[in-house]
Order: structure tokens, then C-alpha cells, then sequence
């Protein structure tokens, strides 16, 4: 048995993590490659750290692209050989002409949701215009989504199965920055990184739009260090590289923001 207090201690997804522990324990079991749900950013990092002193079992993510945000595990006895391929995935095409009634990312969600579904047996959802969307979702759904997924707002839709490769997946682009700050306070470096005004980011950081490695942060004083993924909800990342300290005690931070 794994040491599941010692595992959840501290940890904020509790659930999600308790069910990932019971998985590894199967797995360890029945020496078979067993799968988990679709995990969220910061529940795959709470995982990963919650595993990352263990031996007794290995994980490995994967959400059908690399910068896939939601990802399912395979999870397996360290003996055993462990690829992304094993990591079960499938992908749907839903098809319709919302030319003049343009579908959100939200809209998409809530038709796959509609049919009943759990937000766990969905990952990603690339949106593509006027044409409708793709989706990744849990292989055993397939047929009955293909089936069931007949609409999207007012829109009248296809659902049928693609493979992965089939993904319209836009590389995202990348765009190298050095700023000096006072301090390395969330606002400052987030402002500098997505160039808007430090009273524009402190409003957003209020409001609950901002994440910082994918957890939730309200508090414009936060600090961030060397390392950190800077979230903003539809507006991109900020990556924090290297940080150096000027003769004047100011911060030299290297960023990368992808958009």
C-alpha cells in the first residue's frame, strides 16, 4: 500500500489526487498500465509532486499535443516500459457552419457536457472559427458522442471520429523580453510581461483571471521566482527565466511570453 496521508498532505485537489493514488495501487497490483481521467493543470502538478518521491510506480501524462493543458496518466509498475502512446486518447471532429452564430470554447464544453458527460472524460478543445471545434476525449465515448452530439448552440453539428494527427494544433508563438523591477511582486513582473499597465494586471489578479503554475492567485504581492508560468485566461503565458540582481538592488528578469 502507498502512504496516502503522507501523499495528500498539503495537497489543495485532495480528490483527484486520492483517486490517482487508488489507480497506482491497482496498477501496482495487476501489473497492467492503468489510466486515470483527463487532469487539469493544477492537478497534474499536485500529482506529479505527490509522486515524485515514490518508487513503487511510475506516471507519465500526455493530452494528445505538447501544449495540450489537460492530460490523462498512464500509470504502471516501475518495471514496466511506459510511452505517451500508452496513454489513451481519441479525438472528434464536431463540424457545423457557425457563420452567424459563432460558438466559444465554453459553447463547445457545455454541448459535450450536455450529453451527460463528466468534465473528467474531456481534455483539450481546440476551437476552429466558423468550421466548429475538435476535441480530446476518453477513447470509450467515442460512439456514444458521435451519436449523441447533434448540436451546439443554435448550430446543427457532425461528430465524428479523427485521428490525433488530424489535430489543428497552432504552434504558439514565442517572445523574448528583459524587464527591471523594483521587486519581483505578481503584478509588476505580469504587467512587464503581457505589456499593460500595473493597475490593468492588479485588476485582473482581483478579479481571479491570473494563475501562477496553474494555481489560482488573487494577491497582487505574490512572489514569483525563476521558474514560474504566469496565466492569463485568453490572454497567453509568461515563462520567468532568469532573474539577476542590479548593482542598484533592482531585478533583471528574463521572460518569455507565448501567445
Amino acid at each position: 500500500m502507498l502512504p496516502r496521508e503522507d501523499l495528500l498532505k498539503g495537497i489543495e485537489n485532495r480528490d483527484t489526487v486520492a483517486r490517482v493514488i487508488d489507480q497506482a495501487e491497482q496498477a501496482i497490483k495487476t501489473w497492467e498500465v492503468v489510466q486515470s481521467d483527463f487532469l487539469s493543470p493544477p492537478e497534474f502538478a499536485e500529482v506529479q509532486q505527490a509522486f515524485s518521491r515514490l518508487t513503487e510506480v511510475q506516471l507519465i501524462g500526455w493530452g494528445g499535443y505538447p501544449q495540450a493543458e489537460r492530460k490523462r496518466l498512464a500509470i504502471a509498475r516501475p518495471d514496466l516500459p511506459l510511452e505517451t502512446d500508452q496513454v489513451e486518447l481519441a479525438a472528434l471532429e464536431i463540424a457545423g457552419n457557425f457563420l452567424f452564430d459563432p460558438a466559444s470554447h465554453r459553447d463547445f464544453l457545455g454541448a459535450l457536457l450536455g450529453t451527460g458527460l463528466v468534465r473528467e472524460k474531456v481534455g483539450d478543445i481546440v476551437v476552429l472559427g466558423e468550421r466548429g471545434a475538435q476535441a480530446i476525449v476518453v477513447p470509450e465515448l467515442v460512439d456514444f458522442l458521435q451519436s449523441s452530439l447533434q448540436q451546439v448552440r443554435s448550430v446543427p453539428v457532425k461528430t465524428q471520429a479523427i485521428s490525433l494527427s488530424e489535430l489543428k494544433i497552432r504552434e504558439p508563438k514565442k517572445k523574448e523580453l528583459t524587464t527591471v523591477e523594483a521587486s519581483m511582486r505578481l503584478d509588476a513582473i505580469a504587467s512587464a510581461g503581457f505589456g499593460m499597465s500595473r493597475s490593468k494586471m492588479a485588476d485582473l489578479i482581483n478579479s481571479g483571471d491570473v494563475r501562477v503554475n496553474w494555481k489560482d492567485t488573487t494577491s497582487s504581492s505574490h512572489i514569483v521566482k525563476a521558474g514560474d508560468l504566469i496565466a492569463i485566461r485568453g490572454k497567453g503565458r509568461v515563462e520567468v527565466g532568469d532573474v539577476m540582481v542590479t548593482k542598484k538592488d533592482r531585478y533583471r528578469v528574463q521572460l518569455t511570453r507565448f501567445v
